[in-house]
Parts: structure tokens; sequence; C-alpha cells
């Protein structure tokens, strides 16, 4: 059993007899089934489709029409959802956009940027799949090699806010894996396409294909093609909902990354803890807005400290109305028995981000097997890692890190085996192959051994 109070700002749950229910009720509210949908969206659908369409159909009418239609299917949607004209020309940002955009950047911007890409070069070149060979017995050359993809797709969100560490956390670990061509897509806003950072950033890091246009319909024409933009072999990248139900559906045609929901962060917390730290780590997940933050303790006096730091912290936020509405949905401040209860409940919950602020927190990690991104310490805040350490921020969301890993260099390589047989080695395992063969019915299998081994 639990018992739970619901304030104005966050609820308070204590699950020293249970909790599971909690955890599995805040999954379920930020679940994004592609049901769910505000009044403003339903308006943007009839008007633009002439009836209400849930977002999934909305997904699956705007990939129809850009797979059977092509460019004129891409730039309609543009148009009618973006509110933005464009040609099959204009769609694509020009080479000298690119260089004027970086040539006016900040400088220091740029020498952060610069600083970013080593970090994360230097993380992902250590952790790259290498070929592999074994020789186990004589005349026998077996490798397992690994392949750069050849062109991969890039979503930059540019809704609500700009995001250049987006192209950082995916075209670096792309351009290590050493991708031959990248792509990146990205609203025709402000903060997108026309976002002067964004664009800059993509100048620095030496990305070429930079395009108009975002939503499902730009996801749909990364993964079947157009005159406009060719297809490519993997899309990755965060989006909102349509683009990551559009990911969804593409997915076959192209490989993705993965299906990823709204942002996510456990903090576990012992008495060693800050509580102006873990109310500020809960604050940046739930700026997001959709984000869920929870924080799970053992210690009973910490829960009141956080929360009046919650308050007094929410003041001095630019978001904090958006803020303070997913504390308030999303948010939990949970009361456990011990570490060991708090680590059995995080396992279950399997967040995309885990930060653990307690005196021995390699103990607790070791203890848990799901997360997507883990922070030790009380001086390693998650922010680190959505900016600057190394490892990418595009990460599995909604519990599917339970079987799914972040995006990383590995995730552009495609691995493929090469297998050497001498003639006296392929007749030394000829009879095992050969039986085998003959028990499944498939004669010309075993024949194509056998003819080789006939004296």
């Amino acid at each position: 059993m639990t018992s739970e109070t619901v304030d104005s700002l966050i609820r308070y749950v204590d699950a020293r007899e249970g909790g599971d229910e909690i955890l599995a009720e805040l999954r379920e509210k930020l679940s994004p089934r592609g049901d769910l949908v505000s009044p403003r969206g339903r308006e943007l659908t009839q008007a633009v489709f002439g009836k209400p369409l849930t977002p999934i159909e909305v997904v699956e009418t705007i990939c129809r029409d850009v797979q059977t239609e092509g460019t004129s299917a891409l730039l309609r949607y543009t148009e009618s959802l973006d509110r933005t004209q464009l040609t099959g020309e204009t769609l694509r940002v020009p080479a000298e956009d690119l260089r004027e955009a970086h040539a006016a950047a900040d400088p220091e911007f740029l020498e952060s940027i610069r600083q970013i890409r080593d970090n994360i070069a230097e993380f992902q070149s250590a952790i790259r799949h290498h070929d592999v060979t074994i020789e186990p017995r004589p005349g026998v050359r077996l490798t397992q090699r690994y392949t750069p993809m050849r062109r991969v797709g890039i979503c930059v969100p540019g809704g609500a806010a700009a995001y250049p560490s987006t192209v950082l956390m995916t075209a670096v670990p792309a351009q290590v894996a050493g991708v031959d061509e990248i792509v990146v897509v990205a609203p025709p806003t402000r903060f997108g396409a026309y976002n002067q950072d964004m664009l800059a950033t993509c100048h620095e890091l030496g990305i070429k294909e930079v395009y108009r246009c975002g939503g499902a319909q730009a996801v749909a024409a990364m993964a079947y093609g157009c005159d406009a933009l060719p297809a490519v072999d993997k899309i990755v990248g965060p989006g909102n909902l349509f683009v990551a139900l559009a990911k969804k559906h593409v997915f076959g045609t192209v490989d993705i990354d993965s299906f990823a929901g709204p942002s996510e962060v456990i903090v576990i917390a012992d008495s060693t803890a800050s509580p102006a730290f873990i109310a500020a780590d809960l604050l940046a997940q739930a700026e997001h807005s959709p984000g869920s933050a929870i924080l799970i303790t053992w210690d009973e006096s910490i829960i009141d400290s956080v929360r009046s730091e919650l308050q007094s912290q929410l003041a001095e936020l630019d978001r904090s109305d958006l803020t303070r509405d997913a504390l308030a949905d999303f948010g939990a401040l949970i009361l456990v028995r011990d570490a060991e209860q708090a680590c059995e409940l995080t396992d279950s919950f399997a967040p995309e981000h885990l930060h653990i602020e307690t005196a021995d927190p390699d103990n607790q990690i070791a203890r848990i097997r799901n997360s997507g991104a883990a922070f030790l310490g009380h001086h390693t805040p998650v922010a680190l890692g959505d900016y600057a350490a190394g490892p990418s921020h595009v990460l599995p969301t909604g519990g599917t890190c339970k079987w799914a890993a972040g995006l990383s260099v590995n995730s552009f390589l495609r691995s493929g085996s090469v297998t050497m047989f001498t003639a006296d080695a392929t007749k030394a395992i000829s009879e095992d192959v050969i039986r085998i063969a003959e028990k499944e019915g498939l004669t010309a299998h075993a024949r194509s051994v056998s003819i080789r081994t006939e004296p």
C-alpha cells in the first residue's frame, strides 16, 4: 500500500509499503499513445485534413502522401502545417547561408561548439566497435566487421527553442563512425532552419545538407526520398509526438534510433545530498514540459526541504509556468524504506536519466540494470550530459531502456560477418554440415558442400 498527498506543486508519495503503481501511473501519463491532442491541434487537423483525425491517422496520411507524391506533398504540408511557402529549390538551406551564419556567430559560442565536439568525439572514438578476426582452426578465418552507414538524417527540433546541442549529439557520433552524408532537417522557424546558431553549428561541423522542413512530412521525405530530399538509411534525433509517430511508422523502410517520448529523470538521494541541488535537477527535466521529475529518497527530512527549494527556484525560471505544470502533472517526491527499495523502484521505471546523489553512488548504480544515462555524485548534473560530457543525449524513454540503448557512434555502424575456409578446412567440417542439412531436408545445401569434398 502507498499513501499519497497531492498539492498544487508536486505530489508526495509514501511508498515504504509499495509504490510500483505510482510509477506505473506516471509512466502511463507520459506514454506517447498518440490518441491525445490539444484543442489547437484539433483545430489545425480539421483545417488541414477537413475532418477530425487522431495523431496516428494524421501521420499515416502524411507519410502515405509524401511516399506517393514526393516533393509536392512535402511542400504542401510544410505550407499548411508550418505556414511557410517553399519550393523545391528553396527547401534546402543554401551553402552561403550556412557560411554567413558561421561568420556572424559569437566567437565564444563557436569555441564552445568546438570544445564540445572534441569531448563527444573523444568518447565516441573510444567506444567505437572495431573489426574482430579470429582463426580458430587451421584454414579458417572468421571476421566480424563494422562499416559505416552511407547516409543518415537528423531531426532537429525548432518549435519553442533552438537546439544546436542536438546537432552536436547526433552528427558528431555519425562522423566518428565514418558516415559519408549527414542530412539535417529542422522546421522552417526562427528556432529551426532559420536559427543562426543552429546553422553556424552545422557549418562548423561540416554539414552541408540542411533542409527547411520538420514534422512527419520531413521524416517521410527522408525515409522514402523525393526529388528535393534524397532518402537516407537511418533517421535519428528528437521531436514532438508527430515526429515520434512518423519515425515509428517508417521503421523498416529505414532504421531509427528509438521511439522517444517526453524527457524524464529519477533522482535518488540520501541525507548527504543538497536539497537545492536536487530541486535544480528536478526542475531541469520538468522544464521540458512535459517532463517527468521524480525524487526517491529514504531520508524523510529531505522531502520538505526539496519542496521548499522547488518553490523558491521556480520563481527564477523563464519557463516557470510550464515547469510548474509539469511538476504537478508528472512529478513526485517518493519516500521509500531504504536504498534497496529505491534501486528496485528505479529499475522498474527504467528512466531515461538517473541521477544518484548519495554518499556511495557506485554502490547504487551497481544494483540498477535499467537506465538510459546515469549520473553519479553530487556534482554531476544531468545537464553536463545534455550538453558537453561526451555520451549522446539522445536516449530511450518510456521504459524502453530495458532493451534499447542511447545513440552512439555504434548506432551508425552496420555489422556483418566475413568467413573464409580453405579446401582442407571445408573438408574437415563437411560431415557435420551435410548431416544437419540432410536432417532438415535441404539436400542442395548438403550438395554445395559435398561437391567440394568428393575425390
